[in-house]
């Protein structure tokens, strides 16, 4: 069986985006799980993802209020295809995050998350793949919004950085 999640963090909504961009939503629609990496700073986009996502796991980044926060937890969990996969917002500089993740984390096999609006992929000494999708509404210091489409089948993990366009 093969399983697609819509990674995706940092919509920052309506701060840096007036709404979610159309891209996501149409990436939301078909994805078998969406995993939101935090600072959703809106409740609304919350009650938005989740009644159009089939499944939706998400955690609470540090530009999100009292009520996300009472919604969300700051560490998510959860298995797919018999993978271990944890969600945090905020990982703390590039600098040696793959072994602090490591540390952090021990037995997870793909950690997903957000903060720096800064795609990142990368696997720790290990083995924890390291995701974070950027940000489809703030692209700060990149080219371009992001997001990413992860397909698993079994224990392969394919990672796909797609560009979002955050007026559409």
């Amino acid at each position: 069986m093969t399983t697609t999640l819509l990674l995706i963090a940092d919509t920052h909504v309506p701060a840096r985006a007036r709404r979610v961009p159309q891209d996501v939503l149409d990436a939301v629609s078909t994805a078998d799980a969406v995993v939101h990496a935090g600072d959703w700073v809106d409740a609304a986009t919350l009650d938005l993802l989740d009644s159009r996502a089939q499944v939706l796991y998400g955690v609470h980044g540090n530009n999100d209020g009292p009520e996300l926060r009472a919604r969300l937890p700051e560490v998510a969990w959860f298995t797919v295809e018999g993978l271990s996969v944890a969600v945090i917002h905020e990982t703390g500089p590039a600098s040696r995050r793959e072994e602090r993740m490591d540390d952090a984390f021990p037995g997870v096999d793909l950690l997903v998350f957000g903060h720096s609006h800064i795609p990142w992929d990368t696997v720790t000494p290990g083995g924890v793949r390291l995701l974070n999708p950027g940000s489809p509404t703030d692209r700060r210091r990149q080219p371009r919004c992001t997001m990413m489409l992860v397909t698993v089948d079994g224990r392969e993990v394919e990672v796909e950085l797609v560009t979002v366009d955050r007026d559409r």
